[in-house]
C-alpha cells in the first residue's frame, strides 16, 4: 500500500517522503521514494523527520497498527495529518464510542464492555456470559487477543493482557461461535463511499483475518445480506467522516448481520482484493487523500461476476514445534496465496496448491466433529464417499454417518487406546483430516492429533465451511483439469472493463 500510494504521489506530482524500518521493504524498493527514512515508528523519531522536512501532509493509514497510535499525538503538535482525522480512528478503537454510534444506526454488534481490572473483568463477564473475545484496545496483529470459555482463564487473562497494553483497557466482545464473517474494503471521499471487495471468511468468525482463507465474491450470501452490508457499510462511513480507505469486518449468526470491528485505515485484504479485482485500491485512495472526488477518478468498481478468488494463508508451523497451531484472533500466518479461477472449487484447490498443500484425490478421510456439525458433515462425508474416498471417524462422527448408509469405519480418540488416530497418521494411511472443535475442551483436545498432522504433512481441516470449500475443489478437480492464465485475462472479462 505505501509503495502504491508513493507512486500515485508522483504521478499527482507531489514529493513523497516514506518512514519505514522495515529492512525488508527497504531493500526491495529503496528507490521508490524520494526519500526514504530508515527510523523506528516512534513520535519523537517521526517527529524530527517531520521537523525536518515540513511536509504539506503526513498520511498514517497504509502503515497498520503501529502509525495509528500516532495519528492524535501528531496532531497535537500540529502536524496535518491526510485522509480520515485522529478523531475518526479514536472513534472506531474507543469501544464505548464506537458501540454510541452503533447504536445510533441501529447496527447490531456482539455485546461489548471494557475493563481495566481483573475485578471489572469477571463482573462484565457475569453480565455478558461466555464465551468472550477479549484483548487490548489499539494492537499490532491480534496481539494478546484471546477467546476465553470460563471465569478461571478469564482472570488469567486479565493478568497478562495489562502487560501487552498498560495505557489502554482490555474489551470486552460477546464471541459469536460458528458465525460466518465478511470483510468489506472501501474507498470513501468524505461524502461518496464505493465498495473495492466483499470478501467472505472460509474459516470460523473469531479466527485472524490475516490467517483466514477468504473467497471474493462471497458464495454464501443472500442478495439482501449483500445489500444490507453495503449500505451499512455506507453508513459507517459517512459517520466517520473516512477520507480514503475503510475495512469493515461483519459477521453473520442465524440471519443476524452484526459489525465486529471497524479500521479506517488500510486492511492486509487491499493486496488481495486489488489484484482480484484489478481496482489500484491504494493508488485510488492517496488520490481521494490529495483532494479529488471519487466522481473525477473515473474508476469501475465493478465486482467480479464470470471468476472466483480466494485467498489462502500460509502457516509456519512446520518451522516451529512448540507454536500453537489452533487458528485464534491472534494472527499466526506469515504469508499469503490467491487461487483465481472461474469456479469456486478450481479457485480453492488452486490456493491450496499455491500453499504448497496438496489435497490428495484419493485415500483415508479421517471425521470428528462437534455435536453441532454431525448434521452438516453427512452431505460432505457422502461426497467424499462419491468421490472414492475412504472414510474413518470417531464413534460419535461415524454413528451419524453410518446412520445415513455411508460406508464408514470407527477410529478410537488418543484418550480411548490404541491403536488410535494418531497411529493412523503415523502409520502413513490417513490422507487427509476434518475436525471441528467447539468448546474449550475440544480445542485442547484437537491439539494431539493437528501436531501429528503438521509433522507428517497431512492436510488438517477445523470447520465445516473449508471442509465443504474443499469437497467442491476435489469435485471441480475430479471433472476437468486446472487451467492458468495471467490476471490481466480475467480483468478483461468484467463488465465495463
Amino acid at each position: 500500500c505505501c509503495v502504491h500510494g508513493i507512486m500515485a504521489l508522483r504521478k499527482l506530482g507531489i514529493e513523497a517522503i516514506m518512514i519505514n524500518c522495515n529492512p525488508e521493504t527497504v531493500s526491495t524498493d529503496y528507490d521508490v521514494a524520494d526519500k526514504l527514512y530508515f527510523e523506528p515508528l516512534t513520535y519523537e523519531d517521526v517527529l524530527n523527520v517531520i521537523e525536518l522536512e515540513k511536509p504539506d501532509g503526513v498520511i498514517i493509514q497504509f502503515g497498520g497498527q503501529t502509525p495509528l497510535k500516532l495519528a492524535l499525538p501528531l496532531e497535537k503538535a500540529g502536524v496535518a495529518i491526510w485522509g480520515s482525522s485522529p478523531d475518526s480512528t479514536d472513534l472506531a478503537e474507543d469501544r464505548d464510542r464506537f458501540g454510541a454510534l452503533l447504536d445510533a444506526l441501529d447496527v447490531a454488534h456482539p455485546q461489548y464492555a471494557t475493563a481495566a481490572s481483573v475485578e471489572e473483568a469477571l463482573e462484565v463477564a457475569g453480565k455478558i456470559g461466555f464465551p468472550l473475545m477479549v484483548r487490548p484496545s489499539y494492537v499490532l496483529g491480534g496481539r494478546a487477543m484471546e477467546i476465553v470459555y470460563d471465569m478461571a482463564s478469564l482472570e488469567n487473562y486479565m493478568h497478562r493482557a495489562v502487560k501487552a497494553s498498560d495505557e489502554h483497557p482490555v474489551l470486552l466482545d460477546r464471541f459469536l461461535e460458528d458465525a460466518y464473517e465478511f470483510d468489506v474494503d472501501a474507498i470513501s471521499d468524505g461524502e461518496h463511499t464505493e465498495i473495492c471487495g466483499l470478501m467472505q471468511h472460509i474459516e470460523e468468525a473469531g479466527v485472524h483475518s490475516g490467517d483466514s482463507m477468504a473467497v471474493l465474491p462471497p458464495y454464501l450470501l443472500s442478495r439482501e445480506q449483500r445489500a444490507d452490508i453495503v449500505e451499512t457499510t455506507r453508513a459507517v462511513a459517512s459517520h466517520l467522516k473516512v477520507k480514503g480507505l475503510i475495512n469493515i469486518q461483519f459477521a453473520i449468526l442465524y440471519d443476524t448481520l452484526y459489525i465486529l470491528e471497524v479500521n479506517p485505515r488500510a486492511s492486509r485484504t487491499v493486496p488481495f482484493v486489488s489484484k482480484a479485482t484489478g481496482i489500484p485500491i491504494a493508488k485510488l485512495a492517496v488520490q481521494v487523500m490529495a483532494g479529488k472526488k471519487l466522481e473525477e477518478l473515473g474508476a469501475r468498481f465493478t465486482a467480479p461476476t464470470d471468476y472466483v478468488a480466494v485467498k489462502e494463508s500460509v502457516m509456519p508451523f512446520d518451522r516451529f514445534d512448540k507454536a500453537d497451531i489452533f487458528l485464534r484472533p491472534e494472527m499466526r500466518s506469515t504469508g499469503e496465496v490467491m487461487g483465481i479461477a472461474p469456479t469456486f472449487g478450481s479457485a480453492v484447490m488452486k490456493a491450496f496448491q499455491a500453499t504448497g498443500v496438496d489435497i490428495p484425490e484419493s485415500g483415508k478421510v479421517f471425521l470428528s466433529v462437534n455435536d453441532n456439525d454431525k448434521a452438516r458433515i453427512v452431505p460432505i462425508a457422502e461426497n467424499l464417499h462419491k468421490l472414492g474416498y475412504e472414510l474413518v471417524a470417531t464413534h460419535g462422527t461415524a454413528e451419524s454417518i453410518a446412520g445415513r448408509g455411508i460406508p464408514v469405519q470407527p477410529v478410537l480418540k488418543v484418550s480411548e487406546g490404541r491403536p488410535n488416530v494418531v497411529d493412523d497418521i503415523k502409520n502413513g494411511t490417513i490422507s487427509l483430516i476434518i475436525n471441528t472443535p467447539l468448546g474449550y475442551r475440544a480445542r485442547q483436545d484437537e491439539y494431539a492429533i493437528g501436531w501429528t498432522a503438521i509433522r507428517y504433512r497431512v492436510p488438517f481441516i477445523t470447520t465445516l465451511s473449508a471442509a465443504e470449500a474443499i469437497v467442491r475443489g476435489l469435485r471441480a478437480s475430479h471433472r476437468t483439469p486446472q487451467e492458468y492464465c495471467c490476471l490481466q485475462e480475467f480483468y478483461h472479462s468484467r463488465p465495463g472493463a
